[in-house]
């Protein structure tokens, strides 16, 4: 389900806009498989994306330019995704029409059921039944405000990059969960990406997203707990929170600080939960996937399981696809690979046929 495609070439470089870091991933075939051909991360101050919007521009696209260029690659043509209060997923029925028709009519559609002007907005549709046939068409909308998209596309063209697509995270994410997972069609899951800033959640059954939600909870609410608690320095708080020893620091120290935040996400994803339940009537909740760089926060995923009574695991983004030929690009991997999921479902996109 890729939203906002402006004609897309032949290879796509993945580029996930991150608040705390940037993340690039290029696919290659190689024979009936897929293969990592290059991949780079580049971390970012704490004040250059903030609430999902870049604040300075300069400083990312330097960012960008820098991953290319160190990690090799050439391909110009980028997948980014956006997320946050300016995108609208909203889940529609209307009269059975064709998807030419629809494409005509969806920005009068749209008017009816998101809070913006609908001249600020970019407007995109899936049709999530398309051989049904019934007395209505259930239709995903998606809306995002137009200066959001520029916010990166701006950003894109100053690295010298061009936007081919704009997605959205949590469809990029559903993108990485379907290609390495191959659901069954009846398999209800709920996919958290924790960044560091936001919290995207989607759940979805099959390949259908049911429902979708943004929170603005994220990993930084560790790291700035445990720098106030513990007097530390940003790098030791980041190295604490995603599981590493640093100095003196006990294990009976970080953990209850690390717990009282894993529990205002708890409360979130709890919230979400409720609701879709409230709305989606009969469906139920199998199994979590947990993807972004904070899944690696010790105790998250334990503390999921005893809410929820369900299975949890971190997202595999390359279950199915083959590890890089360069050391350093799979040494990233190993190190944190739920942070690469968006990226990797945005990398996906040069192979839309499969």
């Amino acid at each position: 389900m890729a939203m906002f495609g402006i004609g897309s070439p032949k290879s796509i470089v993945g580029l996930d806009i991150g608040s705390s870091c940037i993340k690039a991933i290029e696919l290659k075939r190689n024979k009936g498989d897929i293969q990592v051909a290059h991949l780079g991360v580049e971390p970012l101050a704490s004040d250059i994306v903030v609430d999902s919007m870049i604040v300075d521009s300069g400083s990312v696209s330097s960012a960008i330019s820098k991953i290319f260029t160190e990690r090799g690659i050439k391909t110009r043509a980028v997948a980014t995704s956006v997320s946050g209060h300016s995108v609208i997923v909203k889940k529609i029925s209307v009269q059975p029409m064709t998807e030419g028709e629809l494409a005509e009519s969806i920005n009068t559609e749209a008017a009816q059921h998101i809070p913006f002007d609908i001249t600020d907005v970019s407007v995109d549709f899936d049709i999530l039944n398309p051989d049904e046939t019934g007395p209505q068409m259930d239709v995903l909308l998606v809306a995002v405000k137009k200066d959001k998209i520029l916010n990166y596309t701006n950003v894109l063209s100053l690295a010298g990059k061009s936007a081919a697509i704009v997605d959205i995270d949590v469809f990029a994410l559903q993108n990485c969960y379907e290609f390495n997972y191959q659901p069954a069609p009846d398999t209800t899951v709920a996919l958290l990406n924790l960044g560091a800033s936001v919290m995207n959640i989607n759940i979805v059954k099959g390949s259908t997203p049911l429902f979708t939600r943004d929170v603005s909870v994220g990993g930084n609410q560790y790291t700035d707990s445990l720098q106030k608690e513990l007097d530390l320095s940003f790098e030791d708080a980041e190295s604490l929170k995603l599981g590493r020893k640093v100095g003196t620091v006990s294990e009976d120290a970080k953990l209850p600080i690390l717990q009282q935040v894993t529990e205002i996400i708890v409360l979130e994803i709890q919230k979400t939960f409720d609701f879709f339940r409230a709305t989606a009537a009969g469906e139920h909740i199998e199994r979590i996937y947990v993807a972004g760089g904070s899944s690696k926060v010790p105790g998250l995923l334990e503390a999921l399981r005893q809410e929820f009574s369900l299975p949890v695991e971190v997202l595999n983004p390359f279950q199915k696809i083959l590890p890089s030929a360069d050391a350093v690009e799979n040494e990233i991997i190993d190190l944190n690979p739920g942070q690469l999921a968006v990226a990797v479902g945005l990398a996906l996109r040069s192979f839309e046929d499969l």
